[in-house]
């Protein structure tokens, strides 16, 4: 054997040894150093994870009677990313699938696409790695047929699990206010780190809107956790690991059931009674209002929708009626996120502008049938002349005229179309006063601003449609024009007009804003607001619901603090003045008609007639009120957008709401003997459904629990949050003439 030869012995001993140790070293190093960790995973391998979700909690009216509750279905679920990894992507499985639960496999392949542009419903808006629940009213013998042969359904499981249900207790929808659920998608997944997804309804579903959003962590809970043995098949042998889940709080509320379906049905009849009448009445909203704290009682919109339709999924054409105006857009809430001009319910305010600008409160005032302002008369409802008369009258019968003379001649001593540095605009300073133009606060989202013009808001709204109105000034309205010249011919001097000057800030303007008209809108909620703080004595409190939470047993988990009020800066002695006038308008005034027969001795009602005159559509009627006149508890409002005149649609309804709480001869009242509801918190009347019991059988390979079907994706359109629609104003094309009257003058 040559040297050579011999070296490269040597050198192929050596790295056979060395190749050795490392070898030995690396045994050694996952045996002894990461032997414990090596351990763990090998368990894992005979071990599946499965996070039980926390049944929902109730969301319960102020006695304790549930709005929104939950009950077991039989769940059957589809885990796409496991089916996408068969051969033929799937379709084998989803056809069988389709046998068993009688439907197509046509249905089950849009029910597990996921939403995007273009995307018509049935589809699936939650995260792409979450089951998707494609039936929640399964059979359970079909449920074992398809747990029993895994091995044709591989990714699919069913489960029994807690959905939502609406009981609509003394016939109260509350279907805007209580919102509804929605799975939570992966770009929120990805926001919520902490989120654990589980599968199941319970913690995979989130609240898009109303109650269910705001409170949504209260109401959800904390999910558990089960840890269990399977063999190689995927059976389960045992339970290594247990921690149950904890039930999400239920959610007590101010809304009182029987108050709510009073007001709801109050308002249904006044819009077919209006019809009835030959107006369009196309919607409506009624709130009902504690004055002394804020607490929202009863809160209806119309036209409304069954809340149930979210459970179990939702078609394309559903969910084209939620939002389309052929329906009424009945997703959106009148209440608090419709913007209407509030007509003579405003006087209010202006009343309390123009003693605060210097106008003697006890003076006397003509009341003729119309009003020169600057170079055109505006006239009284009717064209009616009354004579004198002091405030009170005013409010009483609603004289136009009178609050004209203010607006007109604040205008001038502010400088007229060459405003002084610094005008003091007395009633637009009033109105935001009042909480006019900016969001109470409630604790529901996507609640709209309404608006309060003045010289600013001109401007910028003159700088974006100027060049729209200057387009139309010279071309016209030629489709409009084909239908209805008269018509043309208003709207393209209107939008000459704009389009010189619709930056200035006119007598007109001020004219029509002391009458709750022209560019001012408000939303039914602010004005019940307004009234609350006239009637508890200049108290601006916040309205809001959510009481407190609390267990089921009735243990108080937290309750929701009452928001620190405002202060309206009017002498109290004009509040009271101004009470004197409202009082006036149920016994003698405009509303006396409606409140004909009413007994007063009961409960003692004054408010404000109001009719908004919109170009190119029926009146907005309004009805705003507070009750007992001595010691006001609540304010009620109803609004009916082309519902007539205030007296003929609103005031009808509010009077059947406080009949309703009151009490007639035929109907015992809803209020308790010193005309309060209920303070103190409840207990829930209505227990929770069994807590979901797990799989039908035992579970497949992977994580378990396919969760409740829902509906897809967030709703999405141009103005809209992803916890709410776009808010309707009470508007008409152009929009720079919305909200402004036909002919001068105004209505009661």
């Amino acid at each position: 054997m040559t040297n050579r030869t011999h070296l490269r012995l040597i050198v192929l001993y050596v790295t056979v040894g060395a190749l050795l140790l490392v070898l030995v070293g690396r045994l050694w190093t996952m045996q002894v150093l990461q032997g414990k960790h090596y351990r763990e995973v090998a368990a894992d391998n005979r071990t599946r994870d499965i996070i039980v979700p926390a049944v929902r909690g109730m969301i319960l009216d102020d006695q304790g009677r549930a709005l929104v509750r939950n009950r077991t279905a039989l769940v059957v679920s589809v885990d796409r990313t496991v089916v996408a990894r068969q051969k033929d992507r799937g379709k084998a499985v989803l056809t069988r699938l389709a046998g068993v639960l009688g439907t197509s496999y046509d249905d089950l392949m849009m029910k597990t696409r996921l939403c995007g542009p273009g995307i018509k419903r049935p589809c699936w808006p939650g995260s792409p790695y979450q089951p998707i629940p494609v039936d929640d009213k399964v059979d359970p013998k079909r449920a074992l047929q398809i747990m029993e042969r895994q091995e044709d359904f591989p990714g699919v499981t069913a489960q029994v699990q807690a959905v939502r249900e609406y009981p609509r207790p003394e016939g109260a929808n509350a279907a805007q206010a209580l919102g509804y659920l929605q799975p939570i998608t992966q770009e929120e997944l990805d926001k919520r780190k902490g989120l654990k997804v589980t599968g199941y309804s319970g913690a995979d579903l989130i609240g898009r809107d109303g109650l269910e959003a705001v409170y949504d962590a209260d109401l959800r809970g904390e999910p558990g956790f089960r840890k269990v043995l399977v063999d190689s098949q995927g059976r389960v042998t045992g339970t290594a690991q247990d921690k149950s889940a904890v039930p999400g709080g239920n959610l007590v509320t101010s809304i009182d059931a029987g108050v709510q379906g009073a007001a709801e049905k109050a308002v249904q009849d006044a819009v077919k009674s209006a019809r009835s009448q030959g107006k369009k009445a196309d919607s409506g909203a009624a709130v009902v209002m504690d004055v002394q704290t804020g607490h929202v009682v009863a809160l209806a919109s119309y036209p409304t929708y069954d809340p149930s339709i979210w459970t179990g999924g939702i078609s394309q054409d559903e969910y084209d009626a939620l939002l389309g105006k052929k329906k009424g857009e009945p997703l959106i809430s009148r209440a608090t996120q419709g913007q209407f001009a509030p007509g003579s319910t405003f006087k209010v305010s202006s009343v309390a502008a123009a003693v605060g600008d210097g106008y003697d409160l006890h003076g006397t005032y003509q009341c003729p049938g119309s009003y020169d302002v600057g170079n055109r008369a505006f006239r009284n409802f009717e064209g009616e002349s009354r004579g004198s008369m002091n405030l009170h009258e005013a409010l009483v019968v609603s004289c136009d005229t009178v609050f004209y003379k203010f607006a007109y001649e604040e205008w001038l001593r502010d400088g007229g179309t060459k405003p002084k540095k610094n005008p003091s605009d007395p009633m637009v300073q009033m109105a935001r006063q009042w909480g006019f133009g900016k969001r109470t606060g409630i604790d529901l989202p996507s609640e709209s601003s309404g608006r309060i013009p003045d010289r600013a808001w001109k401007t910028a709204y003159w700088n974006a449609t100027k060049k729209a109105d200057c387009k139309a000034a010279k071309d016209g309205y030629p489709d409009i024009e084909e239908s209805d010249p008269t018509r043309a011919a208003y709207l393209k001097a209107v939008a000459a007009e704009n389009c010189t000057e619709g930056y200035v800030w006119r007598a007109g303007d001020a004219a029509n804003f002391s009458v709750g008209q022209g560019d001012v809108l408000a939303t039914p909620l602010q004005l019940t607001r307004a009234y609350a703080a006239l009637a508890n004595g200049g108290r601006l409190v916040v309205p809001h619901i959510g009481q407190a939470v609390v267990r089921a047993d009735g243990s108080v988990v937290r309750r929701v603090p009452d928001p620190a009020a405002g202060k309206l800066p009017v002498d109290p002695k004009v509040l009271a003045y101004i009470r004197g006038g409202l009082d006036g308008v149920t016994k003698s005034g405009t509303a006396a008609g409606a409140f004909n027969g009413f007994d007063f001795k009961k409960v003692d009602v004054a408010g404000k007639t109001g009719t908004a005159e919109v170009y190119g559509k029926d009146d907005t009627s309004w009805f705003a009120s507070f009750a007992p006149v001595d010691n006001p508890r609540y304010a009620v409002v109803v609004m009916i957008s082309q519902g007539g005149q205030g007296a003929n649609a609103a005031a009808p309804a509010v009077r059947q709401i406080y009949e309703a709480m009151y009490g007639t001869k035929d109907h015992p009242p809803l209020v308790g003997k010193d005309g309060r509801l209920p303070s103190a918190l409840p207990r829930p009347q209505a227990a929770l459904d069994p807590q979901p019991s797990g799989p039908v059988t035992k579970p497949s390979t992977g994580p378990s629990g396919p969760r409740r079907s829902a509906p897809p994706g967030p709703l999405t359109r141009p103005t809209s949050t992803p916890s709410g629609p776009s808010t309707p104003s009470e508007t008409s094309a152009p929009p720079e003439v919305a909200g402004r009257r036909a002919t001068a003058g105004g209505t009661p």
